[in-house]
């Protein structure tokens, strides 16, 4: 099933601003916070010496502000990055409600990245991050498939074949004939989402689902 939806939908379904799941996610691990912090502190230093330098007699007055919204990117960072992922989002010009099922699914051990250490005998050490990741292969009774990779947790064991997913597709074309980009996945029967990325203002995008289903329930009677 596609549904293509308006732009007003659309724009409600992909928020400006950060929701508190994005602003999560983006907050990231504790090595990104103080990598944040430090960023802060740097920010305050600099801030606080190029207006000494071009404006000496009125640093006092100039500034407190700037030196507080830099000294603050640690908190506001995450809303910044969160905001610009959705920005990036509401650039595509269409989106529908696209319903259909698992089609298959398998759980693969990805190479993040390669770490290069040093042991004690001077011999190059070379140790693999391993990412463990859930693939799902999707489809409908048009025929479309499209493949999404999730980070893995357990609670996705209880995701099996044949079973009913949601997502919003992007495209360049009204008719949406082709998608550029897909959401979040959103499994009913489990009251459960599949993302790397929260990019749906969820609670929005259920109430479109049940409004479909009224829709076409109505339609059918």
């Amino acid at each position: 099933m596609l549904v293509p939806i308006t732009r007003t939908k659309f724009e409600e379904l992909i928020p400006i601003l950060a929701t508190g799941g994005q602003y999560t996610y983006c907050w990231g691990k504790w090595s990104d916070f103080l990598q944040r912090m430090i960023i802060s502190i740097a920010a305050v230093a600099i801030i606080y010496f190029v207006l000494r330098f071009l404006s000496p007699d009125n640093v006092e007055w100039q500034a407190p502000i700037p030196m507080v919204i830099g000294g603050l990117y640690w908190w506001w960072g995450p809303i910044f990055l969160a905001s610009r992922r959705n920005w990036q989002v509401r650039q595509f010009p269409y989106g529908g409600f696209w319903r259909g099922e698992v089609l298959d699914i398998y759980v693969t051990d990805n190479i993040v990245r390669e770490i290069e250490t040093v042991d004690k005998k001077g011999n190059l050490v070379i140790s693999e991050d391993i990412e463990t990741r859930l693939n799902l292969e999707l489809g409908d009774e048009t025929g479309f498939s499209t493949e999404i990779s999730v980070p893995f947790t357990k609670a996705y064991k209880s995701i099996s074949r044949g079973q009913m997913v949601e997502m919003l597709v992007m495209s360049y074309r009204p008719d949406l004939s082709s998608f550029a980009k897909v959401s979040d996945v959103y499994v009913p029967d489990l009251n459960m989402w599949l993302s790397d990325y929260p990019c749906l203002r969820r609670d929005a995008f259920i109430a479109t689902s049940r409004r479909i289903d009224r829709d076409y329930r109505s339609i059918g009677s």
